[in-house]
């Protein structure tokens, strides 16, 4: 049964994406491999709870199963999620067009979406002109980690200690927290302060264009300017906060999909050493409640312990004005 399974999720696989070469249909192979040792299962549909209070440095946002248990965004939601086609899931942290840089909190018990901080002040992203906030949902693909002990071998740089992120370039204004099935398109290879930091393209399964969207190059083809200024933005977005400009490898093209696809089973690779504690954890906190043989497994009564002791949800404070500030750089 479970090899009927698996060949059932590679076909899907290969439905979805379209027709690979032989070394990433092998990889597509190897990661459902994976996913089904680490509770590979059919598409979930995942609760929020929040606690304490928006646009405050106590707010955090937990996730939980349909049956109301705790579990970890990072280690807990599979990767690859299984329905009628097989596609990546995607934990969105921050809508498009918002500005509050959410993010999931590797370092914390059970990783609660929570909002950055630099200096003990809440992060916004700059409006840097024309656009407002980030210009798709962005988020992370669970089950992935970008180990900063790993050198990448195209571009010498290391990882930046997080779960690999992704950019949704569908039509639909997703909410934080949400838990929606993309498909990869392609990748761009980001280094930021000198760290590795891939930037995953892909698009809502549920997207009307996705049918139509299969490739970087259908990208391109199909929505001008769009890739463009996604590099753009990557490049500029931290000048307003004195800052230098982001650099790229590859001299800021988009790799394809394929190569997307490499990428991923190598940081859900890493990710797996890390659970199962064959990696230096580096203060990341693995707790999880899925993951049958990862020795940071915890109960369900000590994942709610970790939510209970959060502080109790509250009113959203106010955001300051400033975050409205145009930006021309």
């Amino acid at each position: 049964m479970r090899a009927l399974m698996l060949r059932s999720s590679v076909r899907s696989l290969v439905t979805v994406f379209g027709t690979f070469s032989a070394s990433s249909r092998k990889v597509i192979a190897q990661a459902a491999a994976v996913s089904h040792r680490y509770y590979f299962r059919k598409t979930m549909h995942y609760q929020t709870e929040q606690r304490g209070h928006q646009n405050s440095p106590d707010y955090r946002l937990y996730f939980k199963t349909s049956d109301g248990k705790y579990i970890s965004p990072f280690h807990d939601i599979p990767l690859i999620a299984e329905t009628e086609q097989v596609l990546y899931n995607m934990v969105v942290e921050v809508p498009r067009w918002s500005n509050a840089k959410m993010e999931i909190a590797i370092k914390e018990p059970l990783n609660p979406i929570k909002q950055d901080e630099k200096k003990g002040k809440l992060r916004y992203v700059a409006n840097i002109f024309p656009h407002k906030g980030y210009i798709w949902n962005y988020g992370a693909l669970p089950q992935t980690w970008e180990d900063p002990g790993q050198k990448d071998k195209e571009t010498n740089c290391c990882g930046d200690n997080d779960p690999i992120d992704v950019c949704d370039i569908g039509t639909q204004v997703c909410s934080t927290g949400q838990v929606i099935q993309v498909k990869v398109l392609g990748i761009l290879a980001m280094i930021d302060e000198g760290e590795m930091d891939w930037k995953v393209i892909a698009i809502n399964a549920e997207d009307p264009d996705a049918k139509n969207l299969n490739s970087i190059e259908d990208v391109r083809k199909n929505r001008p300017g769009h890739l463009e200024a996604t590099v753009e933005w990557f490049r500029k977005y931290k000048v307003p906060d004195g800052k230098p400009e982001n650099k790229f490898g590859f001299n800021g093209e988009f790799k394809d999909k394929d190569f997307a696809v490499e990428i991923i089973k190598s940081t859900h690779e890493h990710w797996r050493a890390l659970v199962q504690k064959q990696k230096n954890t580096g203060g990341i906190d693995c707790k999880n409640t899925l993951c049958c043989d990862s020795p940071f497994r915890c109960t369900t009564d000590e994942a709610r312990e970790v939510v209970q002791s959060a502080p109790a949800f509250g009113s959203a404070h106010p955001v300051s004005p400033e975050v409205d500030k145009w930006h021309f750089v």
